[in-house]
């Protein structure tokens, strides 16, 4: 088929490289354009970006595809057989959606219409759900509404993360939009019951907060590894949390160390610290860190 892809993150690319590898003709590119990033605020071009000019591949990055009339009439005359769409990050109108002979298909990181929007991997982790999966929608005007394909399921382990789990995901995600484009089965309205929202995530949402349970903390570090990561505080420093291990069978004053070996009570049970990080160092296992700096008995974090 003759496709236009649009994707942005790294969580895109094995869907390119599958089309491509399934024999479709991908006739352009459609990413966000190339951001300031690191510490010198360089410009930096998206994975997708990088991935289609090493394969060859025409890259267009339009900043915003709403209401530009003439970006409708570009992406409808390149007469797609259909649009593959995978965390490309804007909203395509009716005009884009409608263009292609098959209109727009979404290869979404969950089974809907459980998490719905911007986060569905780490939404799914951090609820402490047992499964996860890919949805194939056809795109519509809502937000991620569009009738499901086909879809695939994975566990999450307890030693997921948000990246581990990401890499799972687009994974699946390129098996399973090269069976939809070649099997092309009748789309399958979501049910109304079970809808949930993954909200757009910030760094404040990885903040621990102490008084919670230690098993929801652990969801919390591993759901928000790598992005935005858990963190809290000492004495003002912020620490990034890596790793961390529930023991539901000690307990203490939330937020508070109940030994010398970075075991933080949580509001019920506690957390054994593994993996932690200083601003401007590299993530360090705990005993590396109490080298440097121990943290006796009843030292507070948070």
């Amino acid at each position: 088929m003759r496709l236009i892809f649009m994707g942005s993150p790294d969580f895109s690319v094995p869907a390119l490289h599958a089309l491509i590898n399934a024999g479709h003709e991908i006739v352009a590119v459609y990413t966000q354009p190339p951001r300031p990033a690191g510490r010198g605020k360089a410009m930096r071009r998206q994975p997708v970006h990088e991935a289609a000019e090493t394969l060859g591949i025409e890259v267009r990055t339009p900043a915003r595809v709403r209401r530009d009339k003439a970006e409708h009439a570009a992406f409808a005359a390149l007469n797609a057989d259909a649009a593959v769409v995978a965390a490309y990050g804007l909203i395509l109108p009716k005009e884009m959606l409608d263009a292609p002979r098959l209109g727009c298909l979404n290869i979404h990181a969950s089974l809907l219409p459980r998490w719905r929007g911007a986060s569905p991997i780490q939404s799914a982790i951090v609820a402490g759900d047992r499964k996860s999966g890919v949805s194939i929608m056809q795109m519509d005007e809502g937000l991620d509404t569009g009738a499901v394909l086909l879809e695939e399921a994975t566990e999450i382990t307890d030693t997921d993360t948000g990246s581990t789990l990401h890499d799972r995901l687009s994974e699946i995600g390129g098996r399973l939009i090269v069976r939809a484009l070649a099997e092309q089965p009748t789309p399958v309205p979501q049910p109304a019951d079970g809808v949930t929202y993954a909200e757009r995530l910030t760094r404040d949402h990885g903040r621990i907060e102490w008084t919670r349970t230690s098993t929801e903390i652990d969801y919390q570090i591993r759901g928000f590894t790598p992005w935005p990561g858990a963190f809290t505080s000492l004495n003002g420093t912020v620490l990034k949390i890596g790793a961390a291990t529930p023991v539901h069978e000690l307990s203490g004053a939330p937020g508070q160390t109940i030994d010398d070996s970075l075991t933080v009570a949580c509001g019920t049970g506690a957390l054994r610290i593994e993996r932690l990080q200083k601003p401007g160092r590299s993530m360090m296992s705990a005993a590396e860190f109490l080298r440097g700096q121990p943290l006796p008995k009843g030292t507070t974090l948070g």
